[in-house]
Formats: structure tokens, sequence, C-alpha cells
């Protein structure tokens, strides 16, 4: 019996831990999924539809606008970590296009320079008196005149001259004894450039010339009056400058990757817009040994016939040059719109998949410029796909994105000009893939008219620069703060208005420190700023016209500079005279 009871108290126990399991594990289980549930909701981090670098783990206010967070999405693009999209409609307000990359034969390709029209040194001549006095007559009225060889400068009245003439009658008269005398001072007359002639007919006449003439020893155009009628000169000293223009000097800068492609005796095309459908052609005759440390370039001189009067020194021209064959072997080349420069770095930016509106930066090592392409050496294969149109649009895009771009070589999150006001570390990103740079956003006619004044002050400006003007700068940059007070922010909502604030502050500052000051280098340092926040404004909201992007990689030292501009044709404001015509279109705003 006891053994019978053993038994039962056993199989009740094994019972009641069987029922206990099969009751409480799997309300377990439930308590820790809703657990896993709890945390899942936890993690949910809350973000502003107006400015998406806000991240907080609660739901409130936004601390820039005041609006109600909202939750975060939290799933994935399926993108690379590098990778970066854009809208179909992005891609067509901003007329991004690209272009397979294929090889190319470059032998025979021609190179484009840009250059300038000066005299030609070496006919050149300068007017001088040989002897002293004051000038008692000029017969050149005005630089640009023509003369001719002989023909009569100016009438010169001479002390000396006057003296020299006694000593001559007076040796004429001993010219039998003292035959040496008279030959010395004959001598000293024909060493002020008097003719025998002249000499001649003092002697026989016995009568002393108080004014003598001076007449031209070359043909030419006078570039250049150095004295005014009744001036008192110098023996020796330089009266006119006179260049022969029968054949002038066209000077082009040769970037120092490029010197290789050019030898002395090279035809060369020129052509001018002075007369677009005419060629003129050339050799080259002098390549200039010494860099240009400022400007990175040496000198290509071409040597022109204008016996037609076609050239004027000055004239801006062009030159297409066959390039020197350095092997047959095919290089990868690629459009010049296509690369975006920092001063250290050259990018461009791969379309990944044929299929999407996918894309990369790639960094790439360049190696000589062909025309309108250059040769590509490390960074890509044949066959990949790059944009060539509409390039730095993409690259603001990867930048607000916190993708690698051409200022932010490792990527990640840049800060927008709010971060500084929240005081928040982990908690700061920047504008997502909402931004402005993907889509226009729509505002009123009223406020895209008020801003193209901006634009138009902003391009007297530019031009003042180019000029060299600093107070034509300030004066310019004055204007614009004007006309920028009055545009009217409540013609933007929402979306609109937020990005116009983010800009706005930025747009005064670089403008205000540009009308303060009266040095070019600071101005254009600003201008630099200014350029960049504009471009960003009529990127966003336009200004009912075609506007162009242009960039120069050699300004702010080699670093690079974008500014706008009304016209396709390069005129450089970061150097002016300099390198006017350093620089190219990146992209056109419709």
């Amino acid at each position: 019996m006891k053994n019978n009871k053993i038994v039962i108290y056993i199989g009740i126990l094994v019972v009641g831990v069987l029922l206990g399991w099969l009751l409480f594990g799997g309300s377990s289980n439930e308590e820790i999924d809703h657990n896993h549930d709890a945390v899942a909701a936890t993690n949910q981090m809350w973000t502003c539809s107006m400015h998406p670098q806000i991240m907080q783990p609660e739901p409130g206010d936004c601390p820039i606008c005041g609006m109600d967070l909202i939750p975060a999405e939290s799933g994935s693009d399926g993108l690379l970590a590098d990778q970066f999209k854009l809208t179909e409609n992005a891609m067509a307000l901003a007329n991004i296009q690209t272009t397979v990359v294929g090889k190319g034969n470059v032998d025979g390709n021609t190179l484009k320079l840009s250059g300038k029209i000066a005299e030609n040194e070496e006919a050149n001549a300068v007017q001088v008196s040989y002897f002293s006095g004051r000038i008692e007559r000029l017969n050149i009225s005005f630089t640009g005149e023509e003369v001719r060889k002989g023909q009569l400068l100016a009438t010169i009245y001479s002390p000396e001259l006057y003296a020299a003439q006694q000593e001559l009658i007076t040796a004429s008269s001993l010219k039998e004894s003292q035959p040496a005398l008279y030959k010395a001072v004959r001598n000293k007359l024909k060493l002020w450039k008097l003719s025998e002639n002249q000499i001649n007919q003092i002697e026989e006449t016995q009568k002393i010339k108080e004014n003598f003439p001076v007449y031209a020893t070359v043909s030419g155009t006078v570039t250049e009056k150095l004295v005014e009628q009744g001036d008192y000169i110098k023996q020796g000293q330089p009266l006119l400058k006179i260049a022969n223009l029968n054949t002038v000097w066209a000077n082009f800068d040769v970037y120092e990757n490029q010197i290789d492609l050019f030898k002395k005796g090279q035809e060369v095309l020129v052509t001018t817009n002075a007369y677009a459908n005419k060629e003129f052609k050339g050799k080259v005759d002098f390549i200039e040994p010494i860099l240009n440390t400022k400007t990175r370039t040496v000198t290509l001189r071409v040597v022109l016939n204008n016996k037609n009067d076609v050239f004027k020194p000055g004239m801006f021209v062009t030159a297409n040059i066959e390039r020197v064959s350095r092997s047959n072997d095919e290089v990868l080349t690629i459009p010049a719109s296509a690369v975006l420069w920092t001063g250290e770095r050259s990018v461009v930016y791969l379309k990944t998949n044929p299929d999407q509106t996918v894309f990369e930066m790639r960094e790439v090592v360049l190696g000589n410029q062909i025309g309108n392409e250059y040769e590509v050496v490390e960074g890509l294969f044949v066959g990949n796909e790059i944009v060539t149109n509409g390039t730095f649009t993409v690259d603001a895009a990867a930048q607000l994105q916190g993708k690698k771009s051409m200022m932010n070589k490792q990527g990640g999150k840049t800060m927008t000009g709010h971060e500084g006001h929240l005081g928040m570390d982990n908690n700061l990103k920047n504008e997502s893939d909402h931004t402005y740079m993907n889509e226009r956003l729509k505002v009123s006619g009223k406020f895209q008219e008020q801003l193209k004044e901006v634009y138009y002050d902003y391009i007297n400006l530019k031009d003042a620069l180019v000029k060299e003007d600093s107070k034509g700068s300030s004066k310019n940059a004055t204007t614009l703060l004007s006309n920028l007070g009055k545009i009217d922010m409540k013609l933007l909502k929402d979306e609109a208005h937020n990005h116009w604030m983010s800009l706005i502050d930025e747009i005064k500052s670089s403008t205000t420190s540009i009308a303060g000051s009266q040095d070019i280098k600071t101005q254009r340092n600003h201008f630099k700023h200014l350029s960049s926040h504009l471009i960003k404004a009529v990127q966003i909201f336009g200004v009912k016209e075609k506007v162009y992007v242009e960039f120069c990689p050699m300004a702010d030292n080699n670093n690079g500079a974008y500014w706008l501009s009304k016209e396709e044709k390069v005129i450089n404001p970061y150097f002016g005279e300099a390198m006017l015509t350093c620089g190219e279109v990146k992209q056109v705003i419709e």
C-alpha cells in the first residue's frame, strides 16, 4: 500500500509541474515579447518635418520652429553608405545629364587656349633726343598716331647745339691750318645726329640755327607720349614709344601640366570675337622657360601677321593648337564639365545603377586637359556612367545628405548654421533629401522678382570686382543690402520661409563685409561666401531667367570658388586682368 501511495504522490507532483509549465511558461514568453515591444518603442526617435536635423528620443516641439515633432522613419532605403538618391523631378529641374565613359585616341586632338594680343616688342622703338634743350614744338598730338620714318616729330632749342654751331663756323675758317680741330667739331655735331647736309649748310651760310628738328628713325604707331610741348629734356631722354604693328604677339597661358604638349614651330589657328568667322594662321614662336608661381602657367607666344591692322593690342583671342603626340595609346577621357576641384582633389559623380537615379562621389586623378576633356589616370573605368551636366547640384545634394562630397571627404552630416544655437551634440543632423537642392520650391512670382533685383545687384558687384574697382564693389554691395531689406518675407510660407531664413543672414553678413571694405582682396574673399549662399537661393527659388554657375579651381589659393553670371562667357571676378578667363560653367539654372 505504501509503495502505491508513493507512486501516486510522485505522479501528482509530475502532473503539477507539467501543468504549471503549461500555464505560466507561455505567459512568461508573452511577457518577454511584450518587453521587446516596449524596448522598441523606447528606441523611437522624433524629428521635425521642417528641420530633419533635429532628432530627439521623445515627442515634443521643434526647438527651431516650435512645430510638433513626428516619428522619424527607421526603414532602410537599400543604398550603400556613400550612395544617395535624387528624384526624377529634381533631375529634370536641374537638367542633370550623364555620360558613359569610353576610351578615345587623343592623338591629333586640338587644344584650346585663351590669350591676349600684345605689341611685338622686337619691332618696338623708343624715339630719343640726342641733345638737351627745350621742346619748342611737338608735332605728335595723341597716342595712336601713325608716323613714318623721316617724319618731323619735334623742334628743339638747344643752347649746347647753338654753341657747337659757333665752334663750327670758327673752325671752318681754320680748317687749312688746324684740320684736326675742324674734323673734331664736325664729328661732335654728327654725334648729335646732325646730317652731313645740315652741317654743310651751317658752314656754307655761316648762319646759326636756333631750333633743330628731330626726325622719326622708324615707322609705326605711337603707343606712348613721354613728353609734352615746352618740356626741358636731357640728352638721350625718351620722347615717344613707337610700335610697328605689322606683326603682333598673341600671348597664351599654358598650365604646367600642359607644357609638354607644345613645341616651337607648331601651327596655330587664332580666332577673335571681332572677326568671329575668320581664322588666322600662325606658329608657336616662343615658350617661356620660367613658370609664373602665382598663376602656375607659362606664356606661349604666337607671332601673327597684322599688315591689314586686324589685331589690336589688348584684344582677347583664342588659339586652337594640335597637341604634340606623346604615344599612340588610347586614354580614358571625360568632359571637363564632369569634374569638380577642391584644390587638392578632383572628383566626379558616378551613377551606380543605369536604371536608378542613385549616385556616389568618386575621386579621380587627371592628366592633361585636351580641348574640353581631361585624361583620366586613375579612378574610372570604361563603361562607368558619370554626371556631366548639373554636377554642382549633385554635389550639393550629397553634402546635405551627409554623403561624401567635394568639400566633405569623409562623409557624415555637416552643420547647417542652426545647430550652434541649440547646444546639442549627438542630436544634431543636417537637412536630408527633402532639402532645397533636390527640388525647386514653388514661390510667388513677386518674390522671384524681388530676388532678381538682388541678383542684378550681385552681378554689378561681380563686374566691379572684375575691373578691380574696390569703390564700385563697396557701392554695389550697399545697393544689394538695400534691396535685400526690401524683400517681403511674408510672401514665403512653411518650407520656403525656413530655407530663406537660413540663407538671408549669411548673405547679409558677407555683403556687409564687402560694403565696409576698400581692400579688393578682402572683398573677393567675402564675395566667395556671398556667392555660395546666393547660388543656393537662386537654385531654390529661381529668378525667372537663365543663370550660369561658374567655377575657377585656382581661386582662393587653389581651393576653388564659384560665382553667378548672366552669360556663359567666363569673366573671372577673383583675379581680374591677371586671369580673366580662368574657369568654366559648372551648371545652368533655368
